[in-house]
Parts: structure tokens; C-alpha cells; sequence
């Protein structure tokens, strides 16, 4: 199959003028595949040749201004179109597609609770070219007319208002939209609809995951109109669709996808078991992100993927200050501040960085790889930062000229920065080629020297090259009854570059450089402050800056700067005492899956967990009288997963419950069979009556994880054939069985399969595309393996095996991390 290079789409633009798409797909054919039978009205602007693609089963028919063209000259995914004139053209094409088990294309889905089937469309980058033919490139916008014939008990969901008529459902016509946009879902949904200012708004979900959709319905359906009503005081343009229907559907490989008028989410937003208040608005940030991209990638599209950040760091920043300010989840920062930034500073300090918004991306292949935790984490960062510099009126001046000038239509970063530099007197331009076209985290260290009569003054060293606008915290230590608090002295506000220091009174207990996390740069501690944070930490005042201080303090284990020990000590010393949900949530997961995981030897690991386990078990009794169950369910997770011997957990198990609450839903029971089948402590027995238990999806995930967990050669042999050696498991199926097989307790065991990966990796990824490469990149990388050996191989995988592109960034990217961590242990050792 080739891929659509930059080159060729710009040629092709300049000769097509796209009109018009009628679609129809039949989905009544059977389970492995279904019709779709397209006809695309165009024009050429002069004389030429072209193509347009398509991944079909069979291509049956295909016609060109009525006349007969070969189905055998398809050549991959390309039908050449020749010796077209200038005019008016219509092109007509019958093919019979495949479904998808991998969450691309048109991905189908039969639930195991009920035997109900689901089918829903993942087109995004060039996965329409799997469902109908097209002109596939985002510039080439057109109306797309749409019909479907399902079997009678199902809903059809697309882009606009759909209506049935003698067994076919029929969409209203969509506006200008890109072909990455087309949207389907057809099943037998559960739905809830509504009105909001006279526009219908639907969520949809599976018959089976009904009763969990409607006890949170009117949640998601405040969250919608919130958001929705908020983007309507921020953008002069109205919201451009006819309709707006939120559907959870199974196995999705994103988050979310931003089809106009049909947003599709992965179901595990249809929380069946206990989610805390965090987990509550990270799904409310997901509404407002999509929401923000009918605008923002819907109205206005990138003119090629170079521009992914015009989507998706807006999206994401919007995201986050929107919720923050229309609805009561009024704390989204620190969230991103933890969970979101720190994907952004790894994947920027790895040999696979890119600018936010690189000079060029050269085909489709390459710009799948940056959707990333740049394109989202600090492109969103970088445009907080361009906020807090420019000011919010003329931010959003310049965004509302950006889409008056180019509704409907396509747009670059040139048109997007003169827009804003329309509306400012500052050097936006210069801030752009500073900001968005440059790699890597800067790093702010403070330097507090004497200055007269007792005081300090404050200078600020900058390694990088970007300026920044940015709050210094002056905190000191209040000397009441209480002891151990730090209270606010000041704020200094600096813009970084400067010479001048800055008198800063008597010296601060703490001075904490980006103290409200307005820029995006990792920052350093003066040894005086390094010694109070050490002491202090959970006396600081605000959550959003004891989250800056984890980062920091985060980035400075995986810098070296800091023993991976003294972070796990400062966390058993101040987590105890943390509320803020997502702090407590990022530093368990980055002290358990990197510190005790990663960067601690193996003979220094159970100690580690110990340590773990025994702060879980203080934040348990810390949450016994009820007050905040959502850092209880945190702690009771944590607990679980770093369990050394099995007799707590399998009595939790057997009794259904934890003393004192919760009792296990099946997330936590589920849990807790995966850590006892690390542990050698079930059975398959045991995980088949837990399956029988709950035999839903979750259910069988959670089965296969298990399964694969279990400290038996048979069972290792069974997981690696059923990931590597057929093509039988779904994408989340897949998932689940790649995160039960490694497990640090069983290196001895699966040492053989480290050699295995890379190969097995290389060819399971070469047969079945880029969902299953990035799984098996992701999950499948035996990433406890923290040796020379491990590394070696993978770098000879990279030079001689040739592994498709999304399979190599992978690589790439934990091959780095590894390197990370094994320099992280050395200096440790030394």
C-alpha cells in the first residue's frame, strides 16, 4: 500500500475541485465484510492525470464519466485516473470492504454479554480508504451525502440527522468536510437524546453498558451544554453541524474522535465500576476537547498534516481551560499539570522529538507518529504560555478572525499566526518560530545570592532558547501552632530572557520558579529550597504548585539529579498527607511503573514495592472514616498492584469487600485476580468462574490478562502464540494479553521471549498495521528488562529488520527510555 506523500497531494489539489460524495454501504452482507458502492462528483481546473484510493475485498465496478475502467489496475490502494480534461467528472465505484478487529477502518464488534453487534467508522489519516473510495488528503474538502442499509433492528449514527425509509437510514448532507471526517455507527444502541437550544444532542452506547449510560447521563449532558454554551461566548461562529451525538463505542484505539456532528469515545468512559472525581473529569475534559474541535479541525482543517497542532494543542488547551471555567470541575490544570505535561517533556527529550509544528511532514506514514504528547501536552503548553503573554482578549480576537477567514475551508500555521498578528501589537511571529518550531524543554535553575543589609536577590539561568513569562513563588515557613506549613509571600512575575536580578527581601524558605505552571520548561531548587521541599512539601498551600514541585522533582530522577530512592522517601513522607486526587494518582503510578519498576535494580525492587505498599496502606487508614473515597479507591488500586504476598488481597477477594469499604466491583475484582496470578496464587479455574461472573468485555479483557500473568511456561507459550502467532485477537484483546505477560517477578521466566520480540514484533506489525504495531510497542515491549542485552537488540532491530513506521517510533521511543533508565541505575550505583 503507498502512502499519500506531501508532494502529491499538493499536486493533486491543484488539479481537483472535489464536489460531492454519495456513499451507500450495505452492512446486512455477513461478519466479514460489507458493500460500499460510491460516486464522486469532481472537476479538473486543467487537463491530467490523478487517482483516488481505496483498500477494498473485491473491487468490483468502477466507471469514469460513464465509461468502464480495469478493477484489475488497482495498484495497492491506488486506481489511476487518466487523460482527464478540464470540466466536470463523476466517478463511480462498487466494492465490498473488510470489517476491522483492530479499530480501524469500519471496526466491528459483537458484545459477549448479549450477542448484539456493533459497527462503528475509525477514518482518521487514511483509514476512509477501508470503508469507501476517495480522494484522500484533508484539503480536498467536499459534501458528503450519506446512506446505510442495516438489519432491522438497528440505529444508524453519521455525521448529520439520520432518518429510515424502507430499511435504509439516510444522513442529511454534511457541509464542507475533510474525508478523515466521515463518521458511522450502526448497532443496536441504547440512546439517550435531548434538545439543547434547538439543537438535538444524543449519547449512545451498548444495550449492554445501558444502565451505567443512564446513571450518568445527565452528567455528560451538563458537561455538553456547559461546554457547548461556553465555546458559544468564545467563538463568533456558531457551531456549524446540524446535531451533536456523543457515541461509546467498543474497542476504540483513541480517547476520542472528533467527527463532526458524531463524536465517537472509547466505552470505558461508561464507568460500570467506582471512578474517582479525577477519572470523572478526565472524561469531561474529553467532552470539552472534542467539542472544541468542531471548530477547531472541523470548520477550520489543517491543509496538511504538518499542521496537527492547528487540531489537536488547541483542542487540548481549550479543553482544559473551558471545563475550568463552565463547569465545577474548576481544578483542570493540576491534572494536566501532572498526567498530561509530563507525556509532553518525555516525549520531547527522546531522538524522536519534533517541533510542535515541524517545516514539513513528508507523507501520511510520518504524520500518524506525531500524535504525540507534543502535538497535544506542549502544544497545549505552548499556547497557555502564548495566552498568559498575549492576554486572553487578544488571543481570541485573533482565533475568531482565523475562522471568519477560513470557515469551511483549510488553513496553515502562516495563516493562523498572521490572524492573531492582527490582533496584537506583539511579535507573534517571532514567539511562533521561538515556540512552535523548535525541540526540546528548556531548564529554569534559580540563583539566590546576598545582596545589602540581609537581603537576597534572584537571578534565573535558562538552558534552552525560549522566552518565557513566568510567576516565582516566594514561600515562607509558618511559624505557628501547626509547624511544617508554608505560606505565600509573594509572586514575582519574570520574563525570561533577562540580565537584572531581582531583590527579593530576606531569603524564601522555598523560591519555586513557574509557580502557578504557566510555561512549559522543566525547573530546578536551589539546595536551600530543595532541602524545604524535601521537609515541606505537603505544606504548600495549592495544588497546582505541589504539582510543579513532583514534576520537578519527577524530572530530576530521570536527569539523574536526583536518587530514584529520594523521591520514593519524599513520596512515603508527603503523599499521606496529599487530597489533590491527581497528584496522589501521578506520583503512585510514576513511583511504582518507573521508580520500583525501571530505575531501581532488581535486587533493590522489593523494598521499593514494600515502601509502596506500606503508603498505600497509610492512605487505606487515613480514609477509613469515609471522607475521601475517591483517594481511598487510589490507595486500594495501588495497594493491590504492588501486593508481594497474596493472603490480603485474596481475602478482599473472597470477602467481596475491603474492610471498611469498597466493596469490589468487578474493575477491583478483576485487579485483584491479575496481581494473584502474578503472584502464582489462582488458577485457570478461577479466572474461568471469574470470567463466568462477569462475561462481558471488560470480562474477557480482564481474563486475558490474567491468563497471561500466570507464572506458568504453558501459559507463557499460549499468550505469545495468541499475540504473535495468529491474527485472531482484537486490538484490546491484544492489549490485555501484552500487559499480562511481562511482569518483573517473572523475569527468570520470560527471559527467553526478550530475544523473541523484536522479530515477532517486526512481523505481527508488517501483517496487521499500525493499531497492532502501536500495541505491540506500547504494551508488548518488555520494558522491565532493564539491561544492555535488551537494548542491544532492539538497536539491531532498528538497523537491520526494517519495521513498518509506527512500529519503529515505538521502538525508538522505549529503546530511549530504556537507556534512561539503565544511565538512572548506574548513577545510582555509583
Amino acid at each position: 500500500m503507498s502512502v499519500l506523500t506531501r508532494d502529491e497531494a499538493q499536486t493533486r489539489a491543484e488539479l481537483l475541485d472535489v464536489h460531492h460524495y454519495t456513499i451507500e454501504l450495505d452492512l446486512t452482507g455477513g461478519d466479514e465484510t460489507f458493500d460500499s458502492r460510491t460516486l464522486i462528483r469532481f472537476a479538473t481546473r486543467v487537463d491530467g492525470d490523478t487517482f483516488v484510493e481505496l483498500k477494498p475485498a473485491e473491487l468490483r465496478l468502477v466507471t469514469l464519466d460513464g465509461q468502464p475502467l480495469d478493477p484489475e489496475a488497482l495498484d495497492g490502494n491506488r486506481l489511476a485516473l487518466t487523460g482527464l480534461t478540464a470540466g466536470e467528472h463523476e466517478l463511480r465505484v462498487d466494492a465490498r470492504m473488510r470489517y476491522s478487529r483492530t479499530g480501524e477502518g469500519m471496526h466491528r464488534f459483537t458484545d459477549p454479554t448479549d450477542g448484539e453487534t456493533y459497527v462503528y467508522t475509525q477514518l482518521f489519516m487514511d483509514d476512509v480508504q477501508r470503508v469507501f473510495a476517495a480522494f484522500d488528503q484533508p484539503d480536498l474538502k467536499a459534501v458528503f451525502e450519506l446512506s446505510v442499509t442495516a438489519p432491522p433492528n438497528w440505529t444508524v449514527l453519521a455525521n448529520g440527522i439520520t432518518e429510515q425509509a424502507d430499511g435504509v437510514w439516510k444522513a442529511a448532507p454534511t457541509p464542507l468536510i475533510s474525508t478523515y471526517l466521515v463518521a458511522v455507527a450502526a448497532g443496536p444502541w441504547h440512546s439517550v437524546r435531548t434538545e439543547h437550544r434547538g439543537l438535538p444532542f444524543g449519547l449512545h452506547c451498548r444495550r449492554s453498558l445501558a444502565p451505567y449510560l443512564d446513571a450518568d447521563a445527565d452528567e455528560l449532558l451538563d458537561v455538553t451544554r456547559a461546554c457547548y454554551d461556553r465555546y458559544h461566548e468564545k467563538f463568533d461562529e456558531p457551531y456549524p453541524f446540524d446535531s451533536y451525538d456523543q457515541a461509546f463505542v467498543p474497542e476504540f484505539n483513541a480517547g476520542a474522535m472528533e467527527n463532526p456532528g458524531l463524536v465517537t469515545f472509547r466505552d470505558e468512559f461508561v464507568y460500570r465500576s467506582a471512578v474517582t472525581d479525577t477519572e470523572r473529569q478526565t472524561r469531561a475534559m474529553v467532552i470539552a476537547h472534542e467539542m472544541a474541535h468542531m471548530w477547531f479541525g472541523d470548520l477550520v482543517t489543517l491543509k496538511w498534516w504538518d499542521d496537527i497542532w492547528l487540531n489537536e494543542s488547541f483542542a487540548e488547551y481549550m479543553g482544559y481551560q473551558t471545563l475550568t471555567e463552565a463547569t465545577r470541575f474548576n481544578d483542570t490544570w493540576t491534572d494536566f499539570g501532572v498526567t498530561r505535561k509530563s507525556w509532553g517533556y518525555d516525549a520531547d527529550q527522546r531522538p524522536s522529538t519534533h517541533p510542535v509544528a515541524p517545516e514539513a511532514v513528508d507523507d501520511t506514514a510520518s504524520a500518524l507518529l506525531n500524535f504525540d504528547g507534543i502535538s497535544y501536552a506542549k502544544g497545549a503548553s505552548a499556547l497557555r504560555q502564548l495566552v498568559t503573554w498575549l492576554g486572553e482578549k487578544d488571543f481570541l480576537a485573533g482565533i475568531n478572525t482565523h475562522f471568519a477567514r477560513h470557515k469551511y475551508g483549510n488553513a496553515t500555521l502562516a495563516d493562523f499566526i498572521d490572524n492573531l498578528a492582527g490582533a496584537t501589537d506583539r511579535d507573534v511571529h517571532a514567539w511562533a518560530d521561538a515556540w512552535l518550531r523548535t525541540t526540546g524543554v528548556d531548564t529554569l535553575t534559580p540563583r539566590v545570592t546576598p545582596g545589602e543589609h540581609g537581603t537576597c536577590v534572584l537571578t534565573v539561568d535558562r538552558a534552552g532558547s525560549r522566552p518565557h513569562r513566568i510567576a516565582a513563588g516566594l514561600y515562607d515557613r509558618d511559624l505557628g501552632d501547626d509547624g511544617g506549613q508554608l505560606v505565600l509571600r509573594e509572586r514575582l512575575h519574570l520574563d525570561l530572557p533577562h540580565t537584572e536580578a531581582h531583590p527579593i527581601g530576606k531569603r524564601p524558605a522555598l523560591l519555586l520558579l513557574n509557580d502557578g505552571d504557566l510555561t512549559y520548561a522543566k525547573v530546578r531548587f536551589d539546595p536551600e529550597s530543595f532541602e524545604t521541599v524535601r521537609k515541606d512539601l505537603s505544606g504548600l498551600p495549592e495544588p497546582l504548585t505541589r504539582a510543579v514541585v513532583w514534576n520537578a522533582l519527577r524530572d530530576a530522577v530521570r536527569d539523574g539529579e536526583l536518587a530514584p530512592l529520594a523521591y520514593l522517601e519524599t513520596a512515603r513522607a508527603h503523599l499521606p498527607l496529599e487530597r489533590d486526587l491527581a497528584i496522589v494518582q501521578g506520583v503512585l503510578a510514576f513511583a511504582s511503573t518507573y521508580i520500583a519498576d525501571r530505575y531501581l535494580t532488581p535486587e533493590e525492587r522489593p523494598a521499593a514495592v514494600a515502601t509502596l505498599s506500606e503508603l498505600c496502606r497509610d492512605l487505606i487508614r487515613r480514609t477509613e472514616d469515609g471522607d475521601n473515597p475517591g483517594l481511598r479507591l487510589i490507595a486500594v488500586r495501588h495497594r493491590i498492584d504492588v501486593a508481594a504476598h497474596p493472603d490480603t488481597i485474596a481475602a478482599w477477594l473472597a470477602d467481596g469487600t475491603v474492610p471498611g469499604g469498597p466493596e469490589l466491583d468487578p474493575e477491583l475484582r478483576w485487579r485483584v485476580l491479575a496481581r494473584l496470578a502474578v503472584l502464582g496464587a489462582t488458577d485457570e479455574a478461577a479466572i474461568t468462574a471469574e470470567l463466568e461472573r462477569d462475561p462481558s468485555a471488560t470480562g474477557q479483557e480482564g481474563a486475558a490478562r490474567c491468563r497471561a500473568a500466570l507464572p506458568d511456561p504453558e501459559a507463557k507459550v499460549r499468550a505469545w502464540e495468541a499475540m504473535f502467532g495468529s491474527d485472531d485477537l482484537s486490538n484490546y484483546l491484544f492489549t490485555a494479553t501484552a500487559r499480562g505477560f511481562w511482569q518483573p517477578e517473572q523475569a527468570d521466566l520470560v527471559r527467553e521471549y526478550v530475544g523473541r520480540y523484536y522479530a515477532d514484533a517486526v512481523a505481527v506489525a508488517g501483517r496487521r498495521g499500525p493499531a497492532i504495531a502501536d500495541a505491540a510497542g506500547r504494551w508488548a515491549f518488555p520494558a522491565h528488562a532493564v539491561d544492555a542485552d535488551t537494548l542491544r537488540l532492539g538497536e539491531e532491530c532498528l538497523r537491520d529488520a526494517d519495521p513498518i513506521p509506527a512500529l519503529r517510533r515505538k521502538l525508538v521511543d522505549q529503546l530511549d527510555d530504556l537507556a534512561r533508565a539503565l544511565r538512572v541505575q548506574r548513577a545510582g550505583e555509583n
